[in-house]
């Protein structure tokens, strides 16, 4: 019997029109749809989202801000941001996008699905308490952390981040909190130039950050051969009871944005290990969420990748890779950076 896995999708996310030459088109969303009719036709449970409600916003966000993100409805186009415009629907797209979020959790916390996909537009993990930025409106990732903590009485979350831009937004919302474990792995030299290898949490957070800039020349055994040296013991010390995914596929080598050479494969390999580490007893809950991806063709065969192996059993063993030397150098780095933080000390 085929696993249920379910994912979000609305056609209202096509609706967010930030231009026709702006990466973060309705195309990207367009072609994911057109491949999952294709590829799925009966494979996966499609859940509709609703708006997230004005408390849920304010989980994250200032009320002045939402009401500004509410006043771009008055216009045909205006700016949230010198990179994020915004239409008249916008407003209602964002609302879903971080609604969408919250229902994905509901529906893998109550056991309707094993896990969930968010497949949402516009994407969320660069926006901040007050301000838009790096095509996001709203923090959908952080708005759905938090609902995790304050509603549904979380203790432990897990966030994973390998989109090639760093999430600042997520960083800055957690810092402080060891409630939410941040893991992000990107490249330091591109918007919005931040996440430096001691930038590591602060005050009762301390430890519970880790940032991975990346070099450009990474490739597919690189990366794997990271994450299967960093994730397993930050999941076996901090044990997470939810691990929320920041799916992001511009590090895809066909991206226009990203400068990275990464394949779709490397995708299907981390899903893989990420749902392994969740999967022991007691393990955690999965629910991942999709943040950039700028060519629309390389980003459906990445969220492809991605759902085959959600399809697939659980994985009860992973076959490790061999260590390579560029991740065994950002290893170590990670390692010498966190290892007196109370987290990793045995």
């Amino acid at each position: 019997m085929q696993p249920v896995i379910g994912i979000i999708r609305d056609p209202r996310y096509l609706d967010h029109l930030p231009g026709h030459t702006h990466p973060e088109h309705p195309s990207r969303l367009r072609a994911i749809y057109e491949m999952i009719d294709r590829e799925f036709p009966e494979n996966l449970l499609a859940i509709t989202p609703q708006p997230a409600a004005m408390d849920d916003l304010e989980l994250v966000h200032t009320p002045a801000y939402i009401k500004k993100v509410l006043k771009t409805a008055e216009h045909q186009f205006t700016s949230l941001a010198p990179d994020t415009p915004a239409s008249a629907k916008t407003y209602l797209a964002a609302w879903l996008a971080a609604g969408g979020c919250i229902e994905a959790l509901k529906a893998v916390w109550s056991g309707l699905c094993r896990t969930c996909f968010a497949l949402i537009r516009p994407p969320g993990h660069h926006a901040l308490p007050g301000r838009a930025g790096g095509f996001c409106i709203f923090n959908n990732l952080a708005i759905a952390a938090r609902y995790a903590q304050r509603l549904m009485g979380l203790e432990r979350i897990l966030v994973v981040d390998w989109d090639i831009h760093h999430g600042n937004g997520i960083h800055e919302f957690f810092y402080n909190d060891p409630g939410v474990f941040y893991f992000s792995s990107h490249d330091k030299l591109l918007y919005p130039y931040s996440g430096d290898f001691d930038e590591a949490g602060a005050a009762d957070g301390l430890g519970y950050t880790v940032n991975v800039p990346l070099p450009r020349d990474f490739e597919d055994e690189d990366m794997l051969a990271l994450y299967q040296t960093l994730l397993p013991p930050i999941v076996e010390r901090y044990r997470p009871q939810l691990i929320l995914v920041d799916a992001g596929f511009d590090a895809h080598r066909d991206d226009p944005i990203g400068r990275s050479h990464l394949t779709e494969a490397v995708f299907a390999d981390l899903t893989r290990l990420i749902l392994h580490l969740g999967s022991v007893p007691g393990g955690a809950k999965t629910l991942f969420v999709l943040e950039g991806g700028y060519d629309p063709r390389a980003l459906s065969r990445c969220v492809e990748k991605v759902l085959r192996v959600l399809c697939e059993p659980a994985a009860q063993t992973f076959e490790l890779v061999d260590r390579t030397t560029r991740a065994e150098v950002l290893a170590e780095e990670v390692t010498r950076t966190h290892k007196s933080f109370h987290i990793w000390v045995d």
